[in-house]
């Protein structure tokens, strides 16, 4: 009986010092170099990619980027779930009371967008209002065709909705109820580009030929434009994290605002800090 006892404390023993090194051990990838962990914004993420693969061909460590919105990845960096959470909004008065830091990596414009056949290629700040929470709801209502306007919006947490709503002027109850609801900017576009009816927004760096940007006011989705202040859907891409981050990834942040880092950004279709 004594023997099984003293098997039992041994194994217990043995489990708690597995866990504290498993635990020391979480900031080293499993190739032996630094791990720096970063969730968050599906806004942020591609260019947050571009830039980790980058930095890893000279540095001894290993980037892990999981895109899963700009609430959740705030979250993760408050509880430590995290290292560094990735944000395409500014942060609420309760995220910046916890203590987290924040650092703006670049500047995103948010472009409306329109299928490629669409006539209407300029609408007024007001008008993009009136169309996403129902007002108006026919394209010959501000110049185009005959037909039904089809609201795609983003999730609920989203940075880039939140922003969005906040620049244009509406809350998350007054959006249209049968507007349809994408998570993430790729499926944005995707839903845009094959339905004629379609209107949604979507970041700078997701623009390309299958979908139509819209000018606001008159003005391009440009990055001159967005850094001039003539561009008003636009937004900070941020990265938040505690004091206590660890080093390596503090190194990674320093490496995004060098002139290396800064050049990944506009190669990217993100706006950098100064052009």
């Amino acid at each position: 009986m004594l023997k099984k006892t003293r098997y039992f404390i041994g194994l217990t023993i043995l489990m708690v010092v597995l866990a504290a090194c498993s635990n020391e051990d979480s900031t080293e990838s499993s190739s032996g170099g630094d791990l720096v962990t970063i969730s968050g914004s599906t806004s942020v993420g591609p260019l947050a990619e571009k830039l980790a693969a980058k930095y890893e061909e000279t540095e001894d460590v290993k980037i892990e980027i999981n895109q899963i919105g700009s609430s959740a990845g705030i979250t993760n960096a408050i509880n430590d779930v995290s290292q560094i959470g990735m944000s395409s909004r500014d942060l609420k008065q309760e995220e910046i009371d916890s203590g987290i830091q924040e650092l703006v990596i670049a500047y995103d414009g948010i472009v409306v967008v329109a299928h490629p056949s669409n006539p209407v290629k300029d609408l007024t700040m007001e008008q993009v209002k009136q169309i996403f929470t129902g007002e108006i709801t026919n394209w010959k209502e501000v110049g185009g065709k005959d037909m039904e306007i089809v609201v795609v919006s983003r999730e609920d947490g989203s940075g880039s909705r939140d922003a969005f709503q906040e620049i244009v002027g509406y809350e998350s109850g007054q959006l249209i109820r049968n507007a349809i609801v994408a998570s993430g900017n790729g499926n944005i576009k995707t839903t845009v580009a094959m339905n004629k009816h379609a209107i949604g927004f979507i970041s700078f760096e997701y623009i390309d030929e299958t979908v139509s940007a819209m000018d606001i006011n008159g003005v391009k989705a440009e990055a001159g434009n967005v850094l001039d202040g003539n561009y008003k859907l636009s937004r900070p891409f941020l990265f938040v994290y505690k004091e206590s981050v660890p080093e390596a990834a503090s190194k990674f942040m320093e490496f995004i605002l060098t002139a290396d880092g800064q050049k990944i950004v506009e190669e990217a279709g993100a706006i950098p800090l100064t052009k």
